[in-house]
């Protein structure tokens, strides 16, 4: 019979490296590690690893059971945290998925007050490298997803929270920062500063660029705002962010916001959830706050 035991000894030896380590890391002896791993071949009649030297190397069969770890492991951790804080309503874990990388300044205003009313509750904030999007929600990887471009699918729920206009920040120096709105010509010549996000999921480029058929001259993807904005202040590009954000780091830096396009171009902030039949109470609370946020602009 497979346990949840073995799972997480299969996961805790792939990633620790050693059975020493998995033993320390899960509070057994090496020799109670041993005996599992035993116990799991023989009543499966499967080899899940193979010695390799000191080491323990995963089979395909182990590797198989690995990749099933990994899902099912976070489920049951989120099924406890869940009972339990249905339990107290204010004790649990809530992880949070970000699609929207300008948004942890936005997200930081919601944290502080929550942390304060929830002391026992822990915040987990993943980057969307450490999640798989949409599956992020219905792998119980995260609880909530904070995201620009909400994908509606059965048993998911969007709740809008800000909205916001996107402009394009220019250097001190800059020529377009005359301008009262920028086209996709404007932007021939220049060096796009971005996050590491695909062109296709841009909408400087959805919105302003491919449709007319325009390009920049070059597209650099960098991870820090505060990168980003170092190098556009010292006119080495340009780049597209929130105009709220844009409002907040020009207390920092030397740039400036121009709008794109003659409507300009505007965007949401949404959470995604699941549809559950009900929500911890601290969950209900951080969506309460998020939607309080004055941030619409």
């Amino acid at each position: 019979m497979l346990e949840r035991a073995d799972l997480k000894i299969i996961d805790a030896i792939e990633r620790l490296g050693t059975v020493t380590k998995a033993a320390e890391e899960l509070h057994l002896t090496q020799s109670a590690i041993s005996h599992a791993i035993k116990r799991l071949e023989n009543n499966t009649g499967v080899k899940f690893w193979q010695k390799s030297g000191r080491n323990l190397t995963l089979t395909p069969a182990g590797k198989r059971l690995l990749t099933h770890a990994r899902r099912l492991l976070p489920q049951f951790e989120h099924i406890e945290q869940e009972i339990k804080g249905f339990a107290s309503g204010v004790q649990g874990k809530l992880r949070i998925g970000m699609e929207c990388y300008p948004c942890f300044q936005w997200l930081l205003k919601i944290v502080a007050p929550f942390l304060k009313a929830y002391p026992q509750v822990d915040v987990d904030v993943l980057k969307e490298f450490q999640f798989a999007g949409l599956a992020g929600l219905f792998n119980y990887d995260i609880d909530i997803l904070v995201t620009p471009d909400p994908v509606f699918r059965p048993g998911l729920e969007f709740i809008p929270v800000f909205n916001y206009e996107q402009v394009l920040v220019v250097g001190p120096e800059h020529p377009l920062q005359t301008k009262l709105h920028i086209v996709a010509e404007d932007l021939l010549s220049e060096t796009l500063l971005t996050y590491p996000i695909e062109a296709s999921r841009l909408d400087i480029f959805t919105h302003c660029l491919l449709p007319s058929g325009g390009s920049v001259q070059q597209h650099k993807k960098m991870e820090s705002t505060e990168m980003i904005l170092q190098m556009v202040e010292a006119n080495r590009g340009v780049t597209v962010l929130p105009k709220w954000l844009v409002a907040e780091q020009a207390k920092q830096f030397a740039i400036s916001g121009v709008q794109i396009g003659t409507e300009g171009l505007h965007k949401q902030i949404f959470l995604g959830l699941r549809e559950d039949a009900e929500r911890p109470l601290y969950q209900q609370a951080f969506i309460d706050l998020a939607l309080g946020a004055p941030f619409n602009s």
